[in-house]
């Protein structure tokens, strides 16, 4: 099973500076992203959201919340012909929790969900070398988006692709 791992803020939605997303009304998508994702289903077997939620355990927002975000980014990629299989977030303020990226957690959870993903056919976007890492650890082909930050030099030995957007990386699968 080829699955499509996409982190959420600075990939499908625009980071709030210097806070968290904390409800709904708060999540603004970048232009083409949810289209984007419509159009990788196409490619691939399953996409999952993989987030780190350090807000969560800072006592700044709550799971609850968390899932009415997850909800109405549902609900807003359903209006556009895409799906969201599964969310995995890690909401732990400690670098070496186990889910939170880098380390490859969710990963192995989302294996545990689907026994049929095959790392080795599967995609990690993301806007930070900490997604870079997730994915080559797990044996991923990974796509950086320097939406906010800037270009990497190429070759990267965590990095097999970069594109402006996921809008631009989903046309170039076509």
């Amino acid at each position: 099973m080829r699955a499509l791992f996409l982190d959420r803020d600075g990939v499908i939605n625009i980071e709030k500076d210097g806070s968290y997303i904390f409800g709904p009304e708060e999540l603004h998508f970048y232009e083409g992203a949810l289209e984007g994702i419509a159009i990788a289903r196409r490619y691939f077997d399953i996409v999952l959201v993989v987030t780190n939620q350090r807000g969560i355990g800072r006592g700044l927002m709550t799971a609850e919340q968390l899932h009415e975000i997850h909800a109405s980014l549902l609900l807003n990629l359903q209006d556009k012909g895409g799906h969201i299989e599964a969310f995995y977030f890690a909401p732990s303020i400690d670098n070496d929790n186990a889910l939170r990226k880098p380390n490859t957690g969710m990963a192995l959870l989302a294996k545990e969900d689907y026994p049929d993903i095959d790392f080795s056919r599967s995609v990690m976007i993301g806007n930070n070398l900490s997604d870079m890492r997730f994915g080559k650890t797990m044996g991923m082909h990974t796509v950086f988006l320097h939406t906010t930050q800037d270009k990497i030099a190429l070759p990267h030995e965590l990095i097999d692709e970069q594109f402006d957007s996921l809008q631009a990386w989903s046309q170039s699968l076509q």
